[in-house]
């Protein structure tokens, strides 16, 4: 039985509503701009509960304008978790700051507990990622924050749809970032991105800068750049927008359906504490295994497509070198680097495949 880890065929194998958007947008040329991005903007605002959403042609981008717009550059640090992908560190460093990396806690988020040790002079925002689209203690992130009069910049690029105690990640910082790329619970076919702000200065200031930092077609404010959201993304992100709900609603079915078959190979296989209010959109559903290495070749020998996310925490590669991070200095991600292994367990997952995962997962420990 095969256990795909990719969904995406079977998401746009009936891409009719999609391609009657476009065509409807084909007729009317409106490709640079458009009343579809805006209309996206509009709606994706609402679904989440803030005021102001700036769409942007990715997610990395997203980012970067929302840390410009808070004038973070040279000089400043941005507090952020070491286990994150490349693009979260990539933005700080794009907009000329320094990452100061946190070690993780038992739920692979941000240890807030260590955040105020790392704050100095030049510690200008925490940037909490949500990642695998589970959420950090985001009360603790702002108390900390309010403490010391820093900004919060949220990750929340895998945390659409999710809450926390009824709240939507992207909502808790004054400027925050999300991401439509391909695996991301709301997604498009290639890449998209939103800044979201209730600031109305910071929203306009975004709306120009994303665009050349043009006031209208023969005036420009400032010299921006062109990191517009599509209007041929905006159709398909407004389509995907109908389904999100029910994408993450049966990510969460399969994710209990798996905890339940997982939880008994403890402490062969540790799980992250699932904690009560927090609804997660498992964009990765993660776990510790022993054995790691081998357990994963075997998964995928058994056509399960299990990943690894990430083998190598952000503070021991290449890249990171010179800020002068070593071997050891945030034990509990590199313990867990060690180990992590992502399910799939996507919307399309049907419960034989569910049950197979766990009598595979089990099977290999009964031997080894």
């Amino acid at each position: 039985m095969r256990v795909p880890f990719n969904y995406l065929p079977m998401q746009f194998n009936d891409t009719s509503k999609i391609f009657a958007g476009w065509k409807k947008l084909i007729k009317t040329s409106d490709f640079t701009f458009g009343q579809k991005m805006i209309e996206f903007e509009k709606k994706f605002a609402k679904f989440i509960r803030v005021k102001y959403c700036i769409s942007t042609n990715n997610g990395t981008d997203a980012l970067i304008l929302s840390l410009k717009s808070l004038n973070i550059g040279k000089a400043d640090e941005v507090i952020t978790v070491c286990n994150t992908f490349f693009a979260t560190v990539g933005a700080i460093v794009a907009c000329g700051a320094k990452p100061v990396f946190i070690d993780t806690d038992n739920r692979y988020q941000i240890d807030c507990n260590k955040i105020e040790k790392k704050i100095t002079k030049k510690t200008k925002a925490i940037m909490p990622v949500h990642w695998g689209g589970a959420s950090p203690t985001m009360s603790k992130v702002m108390k900390i924050a309010k403490k010391y009069n820093i900004h919060v910049v949220e990750d929340a690029c895998m945390g659409i749809g999710s809450r926390i105690n009824k709240k939507s990640p992207g909502t808790f910082g004054i400027v925050n970032a999300f991401s439509m790329h391909p695996l991301k619970s709301l997604n498009v076919m290639g890449d998209g991105g939103m800044v979201v702000t209730n600031n109305k200065k910071i929203a306009e200031w975004l709306r120009k800068f994303r665009n050349h930092g043009m006031v209208d077609r023969d005036h420009i404010d400032f010299w921006g750049v062109n990191m517009r959201l599509q209007p041929l993304q905006a159709v398909v992100a407004l389509e995907g927008l109908k389904t999100v709900r029910s994408v993450i609603k049966k990510r969460n079915i399969n994710a209990r359906q798996m905890d339940m078959g997982l939880k008994d190979l403890y402490p062969k296989v540790i799980l992250p504490k699932r904690l009560k209010n927090y609804h997660e959109t498992f964009a990765l559903y993660m776990a510790l295994f022993e054995k790691r290495d081998q357990l994963l070749k075997y998964l995928i020998k058994n056509k399960i497509e299990a990943k690894i996310h990430y083998p190598i925490p952000l503070h021991l590669q290449k890249a990171a070198r010179k800020l002068g991070y070593k071997k050891g200095d945030f034990k509990v991600a590199e313990n867990q680097a060690k180990k992590l292994i992502t399910l799939p367990i996507h919307q399309f997952i049907k419960v034989k495949q569910i049950k197979y995962v766990i009598k595979t997962v089990t099977k290999f420990y009964s031997s080894h």
